[in-house]
């Protein structure tokens, strides 16, 4: 009988710490917030590729984003212009100085003034700090 009493005393137990952990991941469950953002499709794209590689889930990598910004207090990484002489912008430019670029360019070619595709990506790169 004794034997009896002390199974259902832990059955009892058991079954209270069960329903405590239940109701404990209710509330957390209960206290999730849906975060909605705009990305560009390729970026998103080749991150969740990555993410699938590692085995996390997108929403996991974001709360983790969130969490390292509350560690920080900002954002965990350095934002900034890229350092060394500011990437041309062809909108800022006029027509003349456009044409005047694009003719320079056109002439370069012609005399065989070039270098390899892969050179000339990593001298910018070097330039603008890419």
């Amino acid at each position: 009988m004794y034997a009896q009493i002390k199974y259902i005393a832990i059955v009892r137990t058991i079954a209270y710490n069960i329903s405590v952990k239940t109701r404990k991941e209710m509330l957390i469950m209960a206290k999730t917030a849906n975060l909605y953002a705009r990305i560009e499709p390729d970026v998103k794209e080749k991150a969740e590729m990555i993410l699938d590689a590692l085995g996390i889930p997108a929403s996991n990598a974001i709360n983790m984003f969130y969490k390292q910004i509350i560690l920080h207090k900002g954002i965990p990484f350095e934002v900034k212009l890229p350092s060394g002489p500011a990437i041309p912008d062809v909108n800022d430019l006029s027509e003349e100085e456009l044409e005047a670029m694009l003719l320079q360019a056109h002439e370069e070619i012609e005399r065989g003034d070039t270098v390899p595709f892969e050179e000339a990506f990593a001298q910018l790169r070097r330039e603008y700090g890419l």
